[in-house]
């Protein structure tokens, strides 16, 4: 009845303590202003030292309370450590969001295998490896969990300017994040993704430009989006919150596209 008679409080992470992996990257950073904005506790992970120092600080004046550690979910061993510095830190783990990754961009006969071996790690590995860890604890508690990893629109549309490595390891982030949903959706731990299409960051900045190059990109890419323009940094909050909040506990296993219409046309 609760939900009834105050619906904006299945929408409540105060006090929900939540592990964000790439914290210093395009979408790790809205997380984390988001999460922190919204009263959650926060573990930030982050190879990127300066940046990672940057973003915990604006997270601090936000009022949150933040554990900052400067390492990459790149094996087994770390993943798990990282899940118990969390709980120590702050006594148990509620939601954890998997925003590490990167792209590297060629056409499939100059690629080597190395760098499509190692976007797939990155991407897709690293989100595993995490959510095992995660789950565990998870399960351990005995009090359910938010997993929300990060794909992307790629993960469901091919790309022609040498996206192969990029798109497979969103297609298979895809494929983890239904299974889980099956998997651990009878222990009250739901795993979703929310997959972007481009918006506001650093890397794409150029494409918001008004320069001759910048809207011919554009001009072509919004021919495909009902919504008529890129994507901001504040349409990702939303889907965020819902994802790791009580609102979506009927909700696993799903892919919430946060592209403006892109893949439904």
């Amino acid at each position: 009845m609760n939900a009834i008679t105050n619906p904006l409080s299945m929408f409540d992470v105060d006090g929900k303590v939540a592990l964000i992996s790439g914290a210093s990257g395009a979408f790790g950073m809205v997380a984390a202003r988001a999460l922190a904005g919204a009263g959650c506790k926060l573990v930030l992970v982050a190879g990127n030292q300066a940046a990672l120092d940057e973003i915990a600080g604006e997270c601090r004046s936000l009022g949150a309370d933040v554990t900052a550690i400067n390492t990459r979910p790149v094996d087994e061993q770390t993943c798990n450590e990282l899940i118990t510095s969390c709980v120590t830190a702050y006594g148990k783990l509620d939601i954890l969001v998997v925003a590490s990754g990167m792209n590297k961009v060629a056409p499939i006969d100059e690629m080597e295998p190395a760098t499509f071996q190692s976007v797939m790690d990155a991407n897709v590995t690293q989100s595993w490896l995490l959510a095992r860890a995660a789950a565990t604890r998870m399960k351990a508690q005995g009090e359910g969990g938010k997993i929300v990893l990060v794909s992307s629109a790629r993960g469901l549309l091919g790309h022609p300017a040498g996206y192969t490595a990029y798109c497979a390891s969103k297609a298979a982030v895809d494929g983890i994040t239904r299974a889980l949903g099956c998997e651990l959706g009878p222990t009250g731990i739901t795993v979703n993704a929310i997959a972007p299409t481009v918006f506001r960051s650093p890397l794409t900045a150029w494409m918001f430009e008004d320069t001759d190059e910048a809207k011919k990109v554009r001009a072509g890419f919004l021919a495909r989006v009902p919504k008529g323009r890129l994507g901001e940094p504040e349409d990702l909050v939303g889907p965020l919150l819902f994802l790791a909040s009580k609102a979506s506990d009927f909700y696993t296993g799903h892919i919430l596209y946060a592209d403006g219409g892109y893949t439904a046309g």
